[in-house]
């Protein structure tokens, strides 16, 4: 191979790299330049506060669960099949039975308030409430004098 042959391949191949190197430069500067002056009118940047964009997703509501406040509005009778029959239709857990005047007298003789109370924080195996913790001790008291009414007594 002729010197003159050689001395081309080396040129050619300087240049090429050199042009290739300046080719880089020009694209990774255009890619990182600021925009100019021109394109910042299209860009417009709204102020407006944070509270505007930051909304909840859902609400929640909340049933009211005030207690009735008065006794005649609450049936004791639809509390009591609701709540209480499981066991004192059919004297469950030694239960005294609806209508069974001989078990609820002596419970009965013990006054209202007892009764109620009872009922209301548990007795034996009876759980407070009657395990049913979302009545209201009205709802709970309405129960009770219903079933002791029906076994003979007169709350």
């Amino acid at each position: 191979m002729s010197k003159q042959s050689e001395l081309r391949s080396l040129l050619e191949t300087v240049f090429v790299v050199i042009g290739s190197l300046i080719g880089a430069i020009i694209i990774i500067t255009l890619a990182t330049s600021k925009p100019d002056s021109s394109d910042t009118a299209t860009m417009i940047v709204e102020n407006k506060p944070a509270e505007a964009d930051v909304q909840p997703v859902a609400a929640v509501k909340v049933a009211d669960n005030t207690p009735a406040k008065n006794n005649s509005s609450i049936s004791g009778e639809k509390i009591t099949q609701a709540n209480c029959a499981m066991c004192h239709a059919s004297g469950l857990m030694n239960a005294p039975k609806i209508g069974d005047a001989g078990q609820w007298g002596p419970r009965i003789a013990q006054g209202k308030e007892t009764l109620i109370s009872h009922a209301i924080k548990g007795i034996r195996t009876m759980p407070a409430k009657g395990g049913n913790a979302s009545l209201s001790d009205e709802e709970v008291a309405a129960a009770v004098m219903w079933m002791a009414n029906q076994s003979g007594g007169s709350l």
